[in-house]
């Protein structure tokens, strides 16, 4: 389960020490109540000043800017809601009201971050998780906030969700609310198509595959809904509307963070893995053609540059299976659908057969590995992660055959003439593709080996005298 970060700790220990030893400490911590109670309490005024004091006459500054002292207070809190005695003592207290009433009445974005920042903690813990899920008033406030343009605050707001989201017995309740409130794909779709914040594009990656893989009603209902609009923020004209679709917004958003987190792309690498999944899915990604030759060509492209490399050792295979495999799985889906565009020219893409062999090279030697490990005197812990291991390097295995399979049909003398010339084929390579096509791909195979025979009459020879049963 996330828990958001926390600013460190500014207040003094020894300060804080002294105050418990009063009696005024919060469960087993050292925190004071009172001087908790006071920071609360400096909220309320914050948010509704008294009129006859000089804060009314401040109130647009302070709901807009947080001066330091306060905001180093708020931020203690923050720290301490990570204790769980801290969190439902908040709770206690109404805290969460507060919070609602600062995000109704605080123009102030780094208020409005540690205010959700100090809820998606206290969300961690289970009971409470339970209390705020279930309360209307908070779920409509936090979903209305995805509307903030704030990237913090919108970060902090996408890890309580997907915290929630965590929680079985409350996850539906967060679904329901998303499902009754069509502008939280509009808000997700643009924040994914226009924001250059990584973390925030990751965040709401996670946010959007967890709702794809616990609900597939909602996502077919995301892919149906092609046609949202809303403002174009670029333009400053609120009445000029742009459409948002989907699938563009998720390769955008796996452009923006694919050099600079590695477990941000494989979110979107399942996200649309799952789309696939679905008729729907998989036809608003090939259609229009426009964006299926994006998705094909971004995708090659990461399989063929940031994966697998030639020099790379074979065991690091072990890290990449579950990314490759969301890939090759999209591709091989896409490769099959653009059958009447035919926007797909494999002359421009034989790198792409150079990696597919070579992922099932080194998988030899992952599951080698893996024998070996198997057949010593591990613990039955390491045991059960090699059976993981190889369960995923199986997926692996199969989504690789099935894309390379269906390139292996298409392919003619002049495109075969080029692989060869520029050695995404040769003896070795085509050996290592046969030995896992074979036998349930065999009539792939044979085929294959026809228009093989005509570029390489000679390579043919020698295949087919370590595959007999093909020349048979």
């Amino acid at each position: 389960m996330d828990r958001n970060p926390s600013p460190p700790w500014r207040g003094s220990e020894a300060e804080a020490e002294a105050e418990a030893a009063g009696g005024d400490a919060i469960g087993a911590t050292i925190y004071s109540k009172h001087w908790l109670f006071g920071v609360l309490g400096s909220l309320i005024q914050l948010i509704n000043p008294e009129k006859d004091t000089s804060v009314a006459n401040n109130v647009e500054e302070q709901l807009t800017e947080l001066d330091e002292e306060m905001e180093n207070e708020i931020c203690k809190v923050w720290d301490m809601s990570m204790d769980k005695d801290v969190a439902l003592f908040l709770y206690e207290f109404n805290a969460p009201d507060i919070f609602m009433g600062v995000l109704a009445r605080t123009k102030c974005p780094r208020l409005m971050e540690i205010c959700v920042g100090i809820l998606g903690n206290m969300a961690c813990f289970q009971e409470l998780c339970v209390s705020i899920s279930n309360d209307k008033n908070i779920g409509r406030t936090l979903l209305h906030c995805l509307y903030d343009l704030d990237p913090p605050t919108l970060l902090e707001i996408s890890r309580l969700l997907l915290t929630c989201l965590s929680q079985p017995q409350v996850a539906n309740i967060w679904i329901e609310r998303i499902r009754e409130n069509p502008a939280v794909y509009e808000s997700i779709c643009f924040i994914m198509s226009s924001s250059t914040n990584v973390d925030l594009l990751v965040k709401v990656g996670e946010v959007v595959d967890k709702l794809f893989d616990l609900d597939e009603k909602l996502m077919v209902e995301w892919i149906g809904n092609s046609a949202a609009q809303v403002p174009d923020q670029s333009s400053g004209d609120s009445e000029e509307q742009t459409s948002l679709k989907i699938v563009p917004c998720i390769l955008e958003a796996a452009k923006q963070i694919r050099f600079d987190n590695p477990e941000g792309l494989e979110v979107y690498m399942h996200i649309l893995q799952l789309l696939t999944t679905v008729d729907g899915g998989i036809q608003v990604i090939v259609q229009p053609p426009d964006t299926g030759r994006n998705i094909w060509n971004f995708l090659c492209d990461v399989a063929c540059r940031d994966f697998c490399q030639p020099d790379d050792p074979p065991i690091i295979l072990q890290e990449q299976k579950t990314v490759l495999a969301s890939i090759f799985s999209v591709l091989s889906a896409v490769y099959v659908s653009q059958a009447e565009q035919e926007f797909i020219k494999m002359e421009n893409d034989l790198p792409l057969i150079g990696t597919l062999i070579r992922v099932l090279q080194n998988m030899e030697h992952c599951e080698k590995r893996s024998m070996n490990l198997a057949d010593s005197n591990a613990e039955e812990t390491e045991k059960s992660a090699i059976t993981e291991e190889d369960f995923h390097l199986k997926v692996l295995k199969d989504v690789s055959c099935e894309l390379l399979s269906n390139i292996f049909q298409d392919l003619t003398k002049e495109i075969v003439l080029q692989a060869l010339k520029e050695d995404h084929l040769n003896k070795q390579k085509c050996s290592c593709a046969f030995k896992n096509l074979l036998p349930l791909y065999c009539s792939v195979v044979k085929d294959f080996l026809k228009v093989l025979h005509e570029a390489d009459k000679a390579l043919v020879d020698n295949l087919e005298k370590d595959f007999p049963s093909l020349k048979a």
